[in-house]
C-alpha cells in the first residue's frame, strides 16, 4: 500500500473495513457523493473520527451528472434569490482562491446577441451579468482570477465561438465563471483529502437502517452484513435520502446533457450561453471539455415516481437541447451528430410549487427524530458549506466536542500522476499511468470506476467500447498487484 496518507485503494479499503464494526467513530457519513465526502473532510479536519460509506462508488450519483461549473448563481440573481446567489458568490471564491484552485479554470461564457436572443434577453442579461459581477467584488475574488464582463464584437464573439451565426450577430456579452476539470475528480479529491485526516473512505458499503448512534450496513460485493457505531450519523445520500428519513419530501429533478465533438461547433474557447426561448431567468450552455468534447445542456424536469439507479436522457430532452443550441449557429446540429447523453437527478426539497425550475436551490440540515442529521439540496458549488452547517448540527444535536470548521482554508490534495509515454488510446490521450493512479489512488477498484467516474471517457459510447478491454486489463493487473 502507498505510503501516500490521502490515497484510497482496494489494500486501504480491505484494513479499514475489516475494523469498521470494532470500534465507535464519532462521525458515520453515509453517501460518497460531494455532499457526503465534503461532510467527512469537514469533520475528520476538525479532529473527528470519520467512516463514510457508499453503496457504489465514489460520485455514482448527481455529483457526476452535472454542468461541471463553480458557478456565481447568476440565475439565483434573475429569480430574486439573493441570499443563493450571495453564498455561491463566496463558495465560488473559497473554491477559486484557496481550496481548489488546481482543479477550477476561468471559463468565458458568451451571451450572443443573435437573432434568435430577443433584446429583452440581451438586457436582461447584460445586466444580470453586471450584478454577478458585483457579487463577485462583494465576495473578493479578484479579477485575475475572473475578469470583468464586457460586451464584445460580432468578430469577437465568431473568434471566441465560430459556429456563430454570423446573419444578424450584433456583438454580445461576455462574462466569466469557474469550470471544474471534472466534477468527479472533485468529489475523489475531497474524498482523498479526508482520507489524509484519517477519514475510512468504504465504497460498496450500503446503509441498510440508519439509528442516531449508527447504522446497519452490507458489503455489497460479499453480501456481509454488520453494524457501524458512531456518536453522529449524516445522512448524505441526496435523492435517495427520503428513503432513510422518511420525515424528509424529496423532488428530484432530471438534468440532461448532450456530448457534441468540439469540431463541430468550430473548436470553442468560450461557452455559449442560450436563454430559453420567452426566458430571462433559465439557459441553455455549449460548455467546452477534455478529449474534444462540448456538452450541451441542461433541463430541468420533475422526475417522479421510484428513484432509478441511473437517470436517463428522454428524446425530448435532447431535442430541446439541440433546438435551443441551433437558434443561434450557422450550421444546425443533428441528432445524428451527438455523441453521447447523460442525465442526472437533483436531490431538490419539495415546496409544492408547480415546476422545479421554482424549487429553491437553497440547502436542507435537518435532525430526524431518531437522531441522525440529514443534508439535501443545495448544489456542487455550495458543498462546503452544506457539509459544514450538517457537522455543525451532527455535534450540536448529539453533544460532541469539536473545533470549528476550517475547511473555509483548506487546500484540497493535488493529483500528480507520473509521467508516462504507455497511450492506451490515442483519441483520447488516455495513459496507462493515469488507469494506474486512478486505482492505486483515487480508489477505483473496477473498468467502470476508471472509464465513467475518474477519466468520464464513458461519456461517449463509441470511446467507451474502444478502451474497455485495454483499460480493464490494466485495472485487473494494479489492483492484483495491490493485493
Amino acid at each position: 500500500m502507498t505510503r501516500d496518507p490521502s490515497a484510497l485503494n482496494v489494500a486501504r479499503r480491505k484494513i479499514e473495513l475489516a475494523v469498521a464494526a470494532d470500534e465507535q467513530v464519532d462521525v458515520l457519513v453515509i453517501g460518497g457523493g460531494i455532499t457526503g465526502v465534503g461532510v467527512a473532510l469537514d469533520a475528520a479536519s476538525r479532529g473527528l473520527r470519520v467512516t463514510l460509506i457508499e453503496a457504489e462508488d465514489l460520485a455514482f450519483g448527481t455529483s457526476r451528472f452535472s454542468s461541471k461549473l463553480v458557478h456565481g448563481g447568476l440565475r439565483y440573481l434573475a429569480t430574486g434569490d439573493i441570499a443563493t446567489a450571495r453564498e455561491s458568490a463566496h463558495e465560488r471564491h473559497l473554491l477559486m482562491t484557496a481550496i481548489a484552485p488546481h482543479l477550477i479554470r476561468p471559463l468565458g461564457q458568451l451571451l450572443p446577441f443573435s437573432c434568435g436572443v430577443t433584446f429583452r434577453q440581451r438586457t436582461a442579461g447584460a445586466i444580470g451579468m453586471g450584478m454577478g459581477d458585483l457579487l463577485r467584488m462583494r465576495a473578493h475574488t479578484p479579477r485575475g482570477v475572473l475578469p470583468a464582463p464586457a460586451l464584445v464584437s460580432a468578430g469577437t464573439a465568431t473568434r471566441l465561438v465560430p459556429a456563430l451565426d454570423p446573419r444578424g450577430l450584433r456583438g454580445g456579452m461576455l462574462s466569466y465563471d469557474g469550470q471544474l476539470v471534472d466534477d468527479a475528480r472533485l468529489v475523489a479529491t475531497v474524498a482523498r483529502t479526508a482520507a489524509s485526516f484519517a477519514a475510512r473512505i468504504l465504497t460498496r458499503v450500503r446503509a441498510v437502517a440508519l439509528r442516531g448512534d449508527g447504522a446497519a450496513v452490507e458489503e455489497t460485493t460479499t453480501g456481509e452484513r454488520f453494524e457501524i457505531r458512531a456518536r453522529a450519523v449524516v445522512n448524505a445520500t441526496g435523492v435517495w435520502a427520503g428513503t432513510l428519513d422518511q420525515a424528509i419530501s424529496v423532488r428530484p429533478s432530471r438534468g440532461t446533457h448532450i456530448v457534441l465533438d468540439t469540431a463541430d461547433l468550430g473548436t470553442p474557447s468560450t461557452a455559449l450561453t442560450i436563454p430559453h426561448e420567452g426566458s430571462i431567468s433559465r439557459y441553455v450552455f455549449a460548455l467546452p471539455q477534455a478529449y474534444g468534447r462540448v456538452i450541451v445542456g441542461l433541463t430541468d424536469e420533475d422526475s417522479p415516481g421510484a428513484v432509478p439507479r441511473i437517470a436517463q436522457p428522454t428524446e425530448p430532452e435532447i431535442d430541446f437541447l439541440l433546438r435551443s443550441l441551433n437558434r443561434v449557429i450557422a450550421a444546425p446540429i443533428g441528432r445524428d451528430q451527438v455523441r453521447g447523453a447523460f442525465a442526472g437527478l437533483r436531490p431538490l426539497v419539495d415546496s409544492g410549487t408547480d415546476s422545479t425550475a421554482d424549487v429553491s436551490r437553497r440547502h436542507l440540515v435537518s435532525a430526524s427524530e431518531t437522531g441522525f442529521v440529514t443534508v439535501l439540496g443545495g448544489k456542487l458549488t455550495t458543498y462546503r458549506r452544506m457539509a459544514e452547517d450538517a457537522v455543525d448540527l451532527a455535534v450540536q444535536t448529539r453533544g460532541i466536542q469539536a473545533a470549528q470548521s476550517r475547511t473555509a482554508s483548506l487546500r484540497l490534495v493535488d493529483r500528480v500522476v507520473p509521467a508516462s509515454e504507455e497511450l492506451l488510446d490515442d483519441a483520447t490521450g488516455l495513459t496507462t499511468a493515469e488507469v494506474e493512479f486512478a486505482v492505486r489512488v483515487e480508489g477505483a477498484m473496477t473498468v467502470d470506476d476508471v472509464l465513467d467516474r475518474r477519466t468520464r471517457i464513458g461519456l461517449v459510447d463509441a470511446d467507451r467500447a474502444r478502451c474497455h478491454a485495454a483499460v480493464e486489463a490494466v485495472v485487473a493487473r494494479t489492483v492484483a498487484d495491490l493485493g
